[in-house]
């Protein structure tokens, strides 16, 4: 099954409040220099869209990029009704967690009659799970490649055939090694690798957050990278609702991301949104209100995927916040994504018809 990296249980405890965050205090001088819907017909333009999935993912950014104006969206999730734009027209949007909020946020955002969204650069930023063969807790990655773990056939594992080494494979396939026909069309999508390479040249080089916990949790594996520090990489993203956890499932997340990727992807981080968040991104695109070449997606590992040798699966599930990567993975989306934020607003004479050649 899939592993959800949203961590909501954790950052009830340890945060006290995830459903309502604050975009700091307002005051009558805040409006001045903010945009007020001069795109004419087609509302507030914005830059820089920066999507977070609760409410710890978008803290960080408005904690630090203020002063904000709210802007209410008519079906965003309840829990956060509004978007938080700034001076320098960046946005910040969360749209709950789990496929079905964030493709009904985007939705509602993206057909909103109050933003310009048309020369948009559109951020995921998100916590997730890693593969300790790519990455380890902390680490931030920018993916090329988003793939749907779940659109999958299920035998039940211990009733597999012989010869299998997995109970999942494709739908309407007849083994596990087989590519699916992409039916459901959402199955995998490849993102715009100028603009991925572009972010990462920006980012790669940032000092990333660490902490004497998570140290502690890489230490008990026994290769690299997960056992050295974290850094700014480039791999490839899978998403599920499903948490899971272990050595088995974490092998057949990177088979599927070979198998649908034609051998180009490689998986290192699983979430709960990206397909469905980028689904509907296509479908605002349809219609001329997105540009799917503005789409970077950045996850920052919170937690391994599967056990160090000699742990069980359940124990790395059950005890996950005790790797000590939650708050630091929440730091280093915006060390690492914010470098691609400020130089798109900082230059948009060069950003605003696409993504410059460098």
């Amino acid at each position: 099954m899939m592993l959800t990296r949203s961590l909501g249980a954790f950052c009830a405890v340890a945060l006290a409040a995830c459903a309502a965050f604050s975009s700091g205090p307002a005051s009558a001088d805040d409006n001045e220099g903010f945009s007020h819907g001069d795109g004419g017909s087609h509302g507030r333009p914005v830059k820089v869209m920066i999507i977070s999935m609760f409410g710890p993912e978008g803290q960080v950014w408005l904690d630090r990029l203020g002063p904000w104006r709210d802007i209410a969206v008519d079906g965003l999730s309840p829990d956060y009704p509004a978007v938080h734009c700034n001076k320098q027209d960046i946005c910040v949007m969360t749209t709950g967690m789990g496929h079905t909020n964030a493709a009904a946020s985007i939705m509602a955002l993206t057909f909103s009659p109050r933003f310009d969204l048309r020369h948009t650069y559109f951020m995921v930023a998100g916590i997730a799970g890693i593969d300790p063969q790519q990455g380890t807790v902390g680490s931030a990655a920018w993916a090329k490649y988003l793939v749907d773990f779940g659109i999958q056939w299920e035998i039940d594992g211990r009733e597999i055939p012989p010869g299998w080494n997995t109970g999942y494979l494709g739908i309407n396939t007849t083994s596990p090694s087989d590519k699916p026909p992409l039916d459901y069309r959402t199955e995998v999508f490849q993102l715009n690798t100028q603009l991925a390479d572009t972010a990462f040249a920006l980012s790669h080089t940032v000092v990333l957050s660490d902490n004497a916990q998570a140290q502690a949790a890489r230490a008990k594996y026994s290769y690299a990278p997960a056992n050295r520090p974290p850094s700014v990489i480039q791999c490839d993203t899978l998403a599920g609702d499903t948490w899971w956890s272990g050595t088995q499932l974490g092998q057949r997340a990177r088979d599927w991301t070979k198998i649908l990727t034609d051998g180009k992807g490689v998986y290192c981080t699983t979430q709960q949104e990206d397909n469905a968040t980028y689904e509907a991104l296509k479908r605002a695109a349809s219609v001329h209100k997105v540009d799917l070449n503005r789409v970077a997606v950045l996850r920052a590992g919170s937690d391994f995927d599967r056990p160090y040798d000699g742990q069980t699966s359940a124990d790395n599930l059950l005890n996950y916040a005790a790797q000590g990567g939650f708050t630091i993975a929440i730091e280093n989306l915006f060390r690492s994504g914010n470098p691609l934020v400020q130089d798109i607003v900082t230059h948009w004479g060069e950003w605003r018809e696409g993504v410059p050649k460098r």
